[in-house]
């Protein structure tokens, strides 16, 4: 499955697409990256006056990359036109940098497993200074739908 393949194959369209590009993919990590618009819808009154990404948002972004997009790759067997569905079922992220509108943020992710459907990935985000913006640890279930 190549990089344009599994951005397709995401279960989301704007204004709630946060994936621009997958730039490395393999059975145990990826990376990509998305770039927020200044006039993201978001941004409207968090914070007036001085907006800023919003952590739930930040988080999202971290998902739909690396664990989202893993899921989706690690479900594909080359041969059937399965669907794969990736359902958040826990986080824990910690925040370290804002992130501002017009930003360009890349997210980093290791699968740490992924067995019984259920994939758990060590995930970071990191700004265009590669500065680490936010790491934590994302799991979900992986379903196949037709």
């Amino acid at each position: 499955m190549t990089k344009e393949q599994i951005i397709k194959k995401l279960p989301y369209e704007a204004p709630f697409l946060f994936v621009d590009e997958i730039t490395a993919v393999d059975e145990d990590k990826i990376t990509g990256n998305y770039s927020l618009k200044t006039d993201e819808y978001f941004y409207k009154g968090h914070f007036k006056d001085h907006p800023i990404t919003p952590g739930v948002i930040l988080t999202e972004i971290m998902a739909q990359i690396g664990l989202v997009c893993l899921g989706i790759f690690l479900c594909d067997d080359g041969v059937n036109s399965q669907i794969a569905r990736v359902a958040m079922s826990s986080t824990s992220v910690d925040f370290f940098k804002t992130v501002l509108p017009g930003e360009k943020v890349k997210v980093k992710s290791e699968k740490e497993y992924f067995r019984f459907n259920k994939l758990k990935c060590k995930v970071s985000m990191y700004n265009d200074d590669d500065k680490l913006v936010a790491k934590g640890v994302i799991a979900g279930m992986v379903a196949n739908l037709d």
